[in-house]
């Protein structure tokens, strides 16, 4: 942000899209709290992007200054993907302003209002200059104007569309039977929400879903997309391996090391069906959580962030299928067809094991995570 709009923006004052903070108490539970709720206000209300102006006293407009060193992005991501539901986009830039420092975070004007607080699932609202819960009506209006768009299709903020794998990007395109080159090349991401334009920046960012999919660099922005390995079993390997890039070429990798690991009687397929069910319907908003495989001698332990559905009983055909984007970019790059069938997975998982050990499926409300307890490496020496 210059100068020059931060001026035009202390002037105009407080309002549906602007927040002045005198400072932020982010060490503290109810700091956080009334934090993500802010957020959350602005970025539910109409008029594009939001900023929240820290280092001003909001009634005065007196220009207090901050100290930069108690402001870090990472943990102002990490409050905003946690708390709010979907994830809001966010950053974080300072600016110094009449010789104080100011930090201002830019709320992003994302497609998927309304946004709700994950701890009570309150939907809150900016009126005029104050913070207030939204009414039944303004909840439903939000819902019907965005209802076809879900979390895949959030920009990832400051990202850029060099990181797209554009090889995969044409494979994708020519699958589907549509003619791709150089010159509809933009235009058909754009279409298919692999990318989207900010008109502030006046670039493109690249959607959440098009950084899982399609780009082989995505742990930079998307630090949580791996799967960790913690090997207890075999000493020719590490016993921490972590596997990132693209969706597809992280289930590759997975397979080929689980294969190298476990006993070669081992039925891996099994594994390999669990896996593929995390990497589709796994709750991706949950940023400070990865998919993880315990190897050990009595169990092999895989573990899904975010539930399957919010049940006691596990059904074995029906369960919440998240990610329907990222699912069908898969089904269609994948030349090896595994998520074709994706839906009776449990199922193919038990007949793996029939007469070899018994599956254990755990659905952890508490937890907030789906488990796989697999008999362990020593039944199969």
């Amino acid at each position: 942000m210059d100068r020059k709009r931060l001026l035009n923006l202390i002037k105009r004052g407080e309002g549906t899209k602007v927040d002045f903070k005198q400072k932020l108490d982010l060490d503290v539970e109810s700091g956080r709290k009334e934090f993500a709720k802010d957020i959350c206000a602005i970025a539910n209300s109409k008029g594009g992007r939001g900023y929240l102006i820290i280092g001003i006293e909001d009634k005065t407009k007196k220009v207090i200054g901050i100290e930069e060193k108690k402001y870090g992005e990472e943990q102002i991501q990490q409050i905003v993907s946690s708390r709010c539901e979907p994830p809001i986009p966010v950053s974080l830039e300072f600016i110094n302003f009449e010789n104080k420092k100011l930090a201002i975070i830019n709320i992003y004007d994302g497609p998927q209002k309304p946004y709700q607080l994950r701890e009570n699932g309150a939907f809150y609202i900016r009126r005029g200059s104050t913070t207030d819960t939204m009414r039944k009506d303004e909840i439903i209006s939000a819902l019907q104007e965005n209802l076809s768009l879900n979390t895949e299709l959030c920009p990832i903020v400051r990202s850029d569309i060099d990181c797209i794998n554009t090889n995969l990007v044409y494979k994708y395109f020519k699958l589907k039977g549509i003619e791709i080159n150089e010159d509809n090349l933009i235009s058909l991401m754009e279409n298919a929400s692999i990318i989207i334009f900010d008109k502030d920046s006046n670039k493109y960012m690249v959607t959440f879903g098009g950084i899982l999919v399609f780009s082989d660099l995505s742990s930079i922005y998307i630090p949580h997309n791996m799967i960790k390995i913690i090997n207890k079993v075999n000493k020719n390997f590490k016993e921490t391996i972590v596997i990132q890039g693209n969706l597809l070429s992280i289930l590759d990798s997975c397979e080929d090391t689980l294969r190298k690991i476990l006993p070669k009687n081992y039925p891996v397929n099994g594994i390999f069906e669990g896996i593929r069910n995390a990497i589709l319907y796994r709750d991706y908003t949950l940023s400070y959580r990865e998919i993880e495989i315990k190897l050990n001698y009595n169990s092999i332990t895989l573990i899904s962030p975010g539930v399957l559905m919010n049940g006691k009983n596990i059904s074995l055909s029906q369960y919440s299928k998240r990610n329907m984007w990222i699912y069908e970019k898969l089904i269609t790059l994948d030349n090896k067809e595994r998520f074709l069938d994706s839906g009776r997975g449990f199922l193919r998982m038990k007949r793996y094991f029939k007469g070899r050990g018994r599956l254990i499926f755990v659905n952890s409300i508490r937890e907030n995570s789906f488990k796989i307890i697999y008999p362990g490496a020593n039944s199969f020496k």
